[in-house]
């Protein structure tokens, strides 16, 4: 998947929010756990509790570590069958998925296809009548112009959509079958711009070592009613003291794209000297910048921030964000998601 296809990241991104996109994620891994005890071993390893799903469909959790509570891989968890489920994790973790919770690495014999946007649905119907229909998170095995595949309605850019799981020596076929029925190819420069806008969090920015679910505003993924689970403890305790940062966005004043690393302060007050040491010393210091880049849709800079949870941080407060090497700029803080149904969600 490359950083951009010739028409640029920018209208990769727009062809994404106003009509149909195309997605390469095969580097997402793949294992598929089988048999009579997959559902017990998935409960007691992720966060989430299946219980809230079934068959067919499909539910976002979190691999933990258990003396902390700190996210070491975020999944899609598609439940085909009664008791076999394929694990959707992210390329870098997908031995440690696969060494924790068993099962078989499928990887390399399959091709993971993202079909997103307002007209995707359209699109998709060319190939499947079914797998335009589907619902959010429902997970069917299908027929797409004649080759078996299993389709999810899920996806990563706040769009509507479906992902599509592909015999590997049938993928470039299908993939390309799908762009020239009308869809724009788009690279990662966009597939990062288009989840930040959605608000959704990315393992090794938002979410890793030393992130809770619960820093990240995912109390919703910890099935807390279940008996057990990895890391239940830790993520209990934090819950009762409340944790000590929370993610936020972060909306630039001018199309100056935010960068992953900047600090984020409360004022200029104590900025302009250079010295980002005697600036946190000074009590301005908030947090930092996770991810940030410029929101094509937003129309300005954007950034995701884990910022102190007792600085009384709330939507509209001024702040500027501060590199090393670069002047400051000012900003606000706002909620998360910047876009939502479609529209600009800035506050």
């Amino acid at each position: 998947m490359p950083l951009s296809y010739p028409a640029g990241t920018i209208a990769e991104h727009m062809a994404c929010r106003n009509k149909c996109a195309v997605f390469d994620t095969s580097h997402l891994g793949t294992v598929i756990l089988d048999g009579p005890g997959a559902f017990d071993r998935l409960q007691i390893e992720f966060t989430n509790d299946l219980r809230k799903i079934a068959p067919g469909r499909a539910q976002y959790t979190h691999l933990v570590d258990p003396s902390d509570g700190s996210v070491e891989d975020d999944i899609i968890v598609w439940w085909m069958e009664r008791s076999r489920f394929a694990v959707i994790a992210n390329a870098g973790n997908t031995a440690l998925v696969c060494n924790t919770i068993g099962g078989i690495d499928v990887t390399g014999s399959r091709a993971l296809i993202a079909l997103q946007g307002p007209e995707s649905r359209r699109l998709v119907a060319k190939l499947s009548p079914e797998a335009s229909k589907l619902s959010r998170n429902e997970v069917r095995l299908l027929t797409l112009d004649g080759i078996p595949c299993v389709v999810a309605g899920t996806g990563y850019t706040g769009e509507d959509g479906v992902e599509i799981d592909v015999p590997a020596g049938k993928a470039a076929a299908l993939f390309m079958r799908i762009v020239e029925m009308g869809a724009m190819p788009v690279g990662l420069g966009a597939r990062d711009t288009l989840r930040m806008e959605a608000g959704l969090p990315l393992f090794g920015h938002e979410l890793g070592p030393g992130i809770s679910p619960l820093a990240a505003g995912l109390d919703w993924v910890v099935g807390w009613n279940k008996e057990s689970f990895r890391g239940k403890i830790p993520l209990e305790q934090e819950r009762l003291r409340g944790p000590s940062r929370k993610l936020w966005g972060i909306a630039g004043c001018s199309r100056r794209p935010l960068r992953r690393g900047a600090y984020v302060y409360r004022s200029e007050s104590s900025l302009g000297t250079g010295n980002e040491e005697s600036n946190r010393k000074a009590g301005d210091d908030l947090g930092m910048v996770t991810s940030g880049g410029y929101g094509p849709s937003v129309g300005s800079g954007i950034g995701m921030a884990l910022l102190s949870s007792g600085a009384g941080v709330h939507p509209g407060m001024e702040v500027s964000i501060a590199h090393t090497d670069r002047a400051a700029m000012k900003a606000r803080v706002t909620s998360l998601p910047f876009i939502h149904n479609g529209k600009v969600n800035v506050t």
